[in-house]
């Protein structure tokens, strides 16, 4: 470790108060020497660790600094993994046993030290491929995306398959040069694993009578048990019974809770595709919708054998399936940017306001003043994946609260219960200012205890370019306002539709010393900050979100247009 200049006026050994009292100062060559220093008298101390990272980050040795982090989360784990009692002999040695210890940390959510433990129980002669993609999510839910999408793309190199496939297709979404990355994979997906037409020759002669009804079919693993359910229940309940038929494709529909009865419901999750397409032809699909995507338990395969003479994807994955055979996609008229036809091989149907209305929990509780009025200071909220907080969301969010110490930052997502993932977040702040005491986190909940969470939150911060979805309606739909970047392309959007629809504009900022101008200057009064709290929730619910049968009636005339066009086609 280089020092660039002679430690003055500091005792040996140096302290952490000594590091972080330079870093506090700007002098972040000096923090970097001391941190080392430590580190260099205390090898096993993953603490100074985590501080080394923080100071070399802040004096621009980003190389080194990842490293760092590696070696101060790796400490960190083994010494989680000696507290809950694991044999550290067998650990050591053991592949096997380094494998069961790595699926119950990952089970427990427990994500720094599975990554430690899957790690030693990669055997590269003999992979395992369950072992090689939990180490690659594992890595993904702490936001480590560069190394979750070299994990995926071995696993793709010795376990190609569709579903090992979707992971880095999924994961590319989070990296560099992503609108590219993902629709050349996209694309290659598809040539792999569904080409076009690949069952039987069947020619579809849908009846193209004006005033039939019209059969539509929806497609994913589930319907009711996922996070789809407030925008797809909604829809599925509204649609009109005397101009369409639904059915309804998913894995297993004895598990499906509430969907409704005059939907017709078939179980795929144990059908090879081929007898997937046959079941949809017979029913007579005309228009067939994927509601899932490049996501664990997809069926997009199927559309490759093109079952039905108009194929669409919608909700959970806006961006390219990579299917020649796929027709539309479904996207909102704000989250068109320059250039998004280039990443798409379907065509892009924008239908307008919204993508999907959105069904508010019915037990929500009452509007609640923001908290800040009893607290005395702001507390912003992330609700959002961990793979999500992109390095430029920490320089902003950061400087948010550089700007105002006495402010508090809330992650809350399962995987915050991990002490390692809690830990690594406030590095990544401190590197730029902000103090670990500012951060605050909490895991997964559900019910009413996930509701009582926006309560305690002032201002929900959107991060970019991957952006909040399902975060941002329930945010919204509990009276939380939420700030969110318009962004240069059109996922990183989609907080645009969530916020435009309600008369919020102005929480869309325009470019990041925007986001951070307007987060400073909504939250510096509380009082100010309160009558925007007010506005929201009434805000949201007079919005089209709540208008479940408008957004139904617009999309059956969507799907009815399709079909016309595919059969004046098809002739």
């Amino acid at each position: 470790m280089p020092v660039s200049h002679a430690l003055e006026d500091v005792t040996f050994p140096p302290t952490l108060e000594d590091g972080r009292g330079a870093l506090a100062r700007g002098d972040s060559d000096q923090a970097v020497e001391l941190f080392y220093a430590i580190t260099q008298n205390k090898p096993a101390d993953w603490e100074s660790r985590y501080w080394l990272y923080s100071a070399l980050v802040a004096a621009g040795h980003e190389t080194l600094a990842r490293q760092i982090l590696i070696d101060a989360c790796n400490l960190h784990a083994v010494a989680l993994i000696r507290a809950v009692g694991m044999d550290m002999e067998r650990f050591r040695s053991d592949s096997a046993y380094c494998g069961s210890v790595g699926r119950q940390l990952y089970i427990a959510n427990q994500m720094g030290a599975a990554t430690l433990a899957l790690s030693k129980a990669l055997d590269f002669d003999n992979l395992a491929p369950d072992v090689l993609i939990n180490y690659g999510l594992a890595m993904q839910h702490q936001g480590r995306m560069a190394e979750a999408i070299d994990v995926f793309t071995l696993a793709v190199e010795r376990f190609p398959g569709p579903a090992i496939h979707g992971f880095l297709i999924y994961a590319l979404f989070h990296g560099p040069d992503r609108l590219k990355q993902v629709s050349d994979e996209a694309r290659r997906w598809a040539a792999l694993y569904a080409p076009p037409h690949t069952f039987g020759t069947k020619t579809i002669a849908n009846s193209s009578a004006a005033n039939r009804r019209l059969r539509i079919g929806y497609v994913g693993p589930s319907f009711s048990r996922n996070q789809v359910a407030q925008f797809l229940i909604p829809v599925l309940e509204s649609h009109d019974p005397a101009s369409v038929e639904v059915f309804l494709y998913c894995a297993d529909p004895s598990v499906e809770i509430g969907l409704p009865e005059a939907c017709t419901v078939r179980a795929i999750g144990a059908m090879p595709d081929t007898e997937v397409v046959e079941q949809i032809r017979a029913d007579g699909i005309d228009v067939l919708v994927d509601v899932w995507g490049h996501t664990a338990g997809s069926r997009l395969s199927v559309f490759g054998h093109r079952p039905a003479p108009v194929q669409v994807a919608w909700i959970n994955f806006v961006q390219t399936t990579g299917l020649s055979s796929m027709d539309y996609v479904l996207h909102a008229d704000s989250m068109d940017a320059p250039g998004t036809a280039d990443y798409f091989v379907e065509k892009i149907w924008r239908m307008g306001d919204i993508m999907a209305p959105y069904r508010p929990a019915p037990d929500r509780p009452d509007p609640a003043p923001t908290p800040a009025l009893r607290n005395g200071y702001v507390t912003f909220g992330s609700f959002n994946n961990p793979a999500k907080i992109s390095e430029q969301t920490v320089i902003a969010w950061a400087e948010i609260l550089r700007t105002r110490p006495t402010n508090r930052l809330l992650f809350k997502y399962r995987y915050y219960v991990d002490p390692v993932l809690q830990r690594t977040t406030q590095a990544r702040f401190s590197a730029y200012g902000v103090s670990p005491e500012q951060l605050q986190f909490q895991g997964h909940s559900t019910g009413a205890d996930y509701l009582n969470a926006f309560s305690e939150i002032d201002l929900a911060l959107d991060p970019s370019p991957c952006t909040g979805g399902t975060t941002t309606c329930d945010a919204l739909a509990n009276g939380v306002p939420v700030l969110t970047l318009e962004g240069d392309d059109f996922f990183s959007r989609i907080g645009l539709p969530a916020l435009v629809p309600c008369g919020l504009t102005e929480l869309i900022a325009k470019d990041w010393d925007d986001y951070v101008r307007r987060a400073l200057d909504l939250t510096a009064d509380a009082s100010r900050l309160d009558g925007l709290r007010q506005r929201v929730r009434p805000a949201f619910d007079a919005s089209p979100y709540r208008d479940e049968a408008g957004f139904t009636r617009n999309l059956e005339s969507i799907f009815r247009e399709m079909h016309a066009r595919a059969i004046v086609e098809a002739h």
